[in-house]
């Protein structure tokens, strides 16, 4: 139960600074608006992740994917968000 909480505060976390990252820093980066962007972010932060979570006693692999979809859903996000104004 716990790291099922655990994974769903990464998920959280990991979209909302992501969002507001490109948002804010990204806004004049092109590389961003690529339609891969957010599957490269994503997958980049969960292979990051997994050797540091495999660390930990009450987490497993599914904290690492949460960690990578979180990330590419704020990064699809923010380029979107940016995109209509």
């Amino acid at each position: 139960m716990i790291g099922l909480i655990v994974a769903a505060v990464t998920l959280g976390a990991g979209y909302v600074y992501t969002r507001r990252f490109v948002r804010e820093r990204l806004r004049f980066v092109d590389a961003v608006r690529r339609p891969a962007a957010p599957l490269v972010a994503g997958a980049a932060t969960a292979l990051l992740a997994a050797p540091v979570v495999a660390l930990l006693p009450l987490v497993g692999a599914g904290t690492a994917l949460a960690a990578g979809i979180g990330v590419a859903a704020g990064v699809a996000s923010g380029r979107r968000d940016h995109a209509t104004k």
